[in-house]
């Protein structure tokens, strides 16, 4: 009997640190997109946390888990390392993080091509459509200009 209650603790334990792994990763994607203008602001950083907060991550451990993304993100090279989780999320998720990313973006104002290219191959990697990429940018877009 208190096998049965230590299989499942080890199970809630696997997806705790799943679901960790995941925010992680997700959080290494938004500092790398902050990174691709050469220029990671404080704003883009208060983006990246809200979003984190939404996402499910604990407030009490946000800062820990922003220092591993920003390791993470600075030891790898290519994206591929943070997408490969993200993409088997629902689309609700998915579509928070491309919110989170376009506002990260748009931070100074504009989109460089290196950004768009960032967000068209991330549509691809993430089985986004093209479309909802782009209705999510014209939002932010809205947003940012009024």
């Amino acid at each position: 009997m208190f096998n049965f209650f230590k299989k499942k603790n080890k199970n809630e334990d696997r997806k705790a640190e799943k679901d960790t792994e995941l925010l992680s990763k997700t959080a290494s994607l938004l500092i790398h997109a902050a990174k691709m203008d050469q220029k990671y602001s404080d704003e883009e950083k208060q983006i990246i946390k809200k979003t984190m907060l939404e996402l499910g991550c604990k407030n009490e451990s946000i800062d820990e888990t922003l220092i591993i993304a920003e390791k993470n993100e600075s030891d790898s090279n290519q994206i591929l390392d943070f997408t490969r989780e993200i993409k088997n999320t629902d689309d609700n998720f998915k579509t928070k993080i491309i919110e989170a990313l376009w506002k990260i973006i748009f931070s100074d104002k504009k989109a460089d091509m290196y950004e768009s290219s960032l967000m068209r191959r991330l549509a691809g990697l993430l089985y986004l459509d093209n479309k909802t990429v782009g209705e999510i940018k014209e939002q932010i877009k809205k947003k940012i200009n009024q």
